[in-house]
């Protein structure tokens, strides 16, 4: 068993050496600090890696996941990632992205009881029942990929919505939201949200100024 193990610590050996070739300041520089531009709010499936998927490097994205990308507000974790990461890494963008596939999303949409979890996924419930009149006029792929789309925007919305988020509008700050799905049939990217940098564009995303209540 502890050969993967092994493995794991022989590739770091490997990407040491790969990396001291291509540049030998490259860990003293890493060292330095980071000034990272992008906040990444994702799902925490593996096969979804932040940096791979969008081309960054090390030290250019700050990342927080958890299972079904969820802002939830009162997720002590995921508030204190959001301030530090505001407040005083300043970063300029927030992404939050989830994925067609999403094991947490497919659970939320099912009727078995999957113990702790059930609670943690209580909000992707609540999106479904809200949008049940537009999910349910689908077949069962295209729903669970809509569903995904949809927890997206809804987490977003919920973002848009902390103290932090609002705090650093009303200061001024330069901080614009953004909603993805990465499709893992064809590896894209697919943007969900335009980029909202404001309470007033956040009426872009909210179902109850879209005149969605009820529906």
């Amino acid at each position: 068993m502890n050969h993967r193990i092994d493995q794991l610590l022989r590739n770091n050996q490997a990407f040491v050496e790969t990396q001291l070739r291509l540049d030998p300041g490259y860990f003293t520089q890493l060292a330095m600090g980071q000034h990272p531009e992008f906040l990444w709010i994702g799902c925490s499936d593996s096969r979804v890696p932040p940096n791979h998927i969008t081309g960054t490097d090390p030290g250019d994205m700050f990342v927080h996941r958890n299972i079904a990308n969820l802002v939830v507000q009162t997720d002590m974790n995921m508030l204190s990632v959001l301030q530090y990461a505001v407040e005083v890494l300043h970063v300029r963008h927030i992404i939050v992205c989830g994925h067609h596939g999403c094991g947490g999303v497919k659970a939320a949409m099912g009727e078995h009881s999957h113990g702790l979890i059930d609670n943690w996924l209580r909000t992707v419930k609540d999106t479904q029942q809200f949008y049940w009149r537009e999910l349910s006029a689908l077949d069962e792929d295209a729903r669970f990929d809509r569903m995904v789309e949809l927890n997206v925007i809804e987490q977003v919305n919920s973002l848009g919505k902390t103290s932090i988020v609002q705090n650093a509008w009303n200061s001024g700050a330069a901080l614009a939201l953004h909603g993805w799905v990465f499709d893992l049939h064809s590896g894209r990217i697919l943007p969900q949200t335009g980029s909202i940098e404001s309470s007033a564009a956040m009426q872009e995303i909210c179902k109850f100024a879209n005149g969605l209540v009820g529906h």
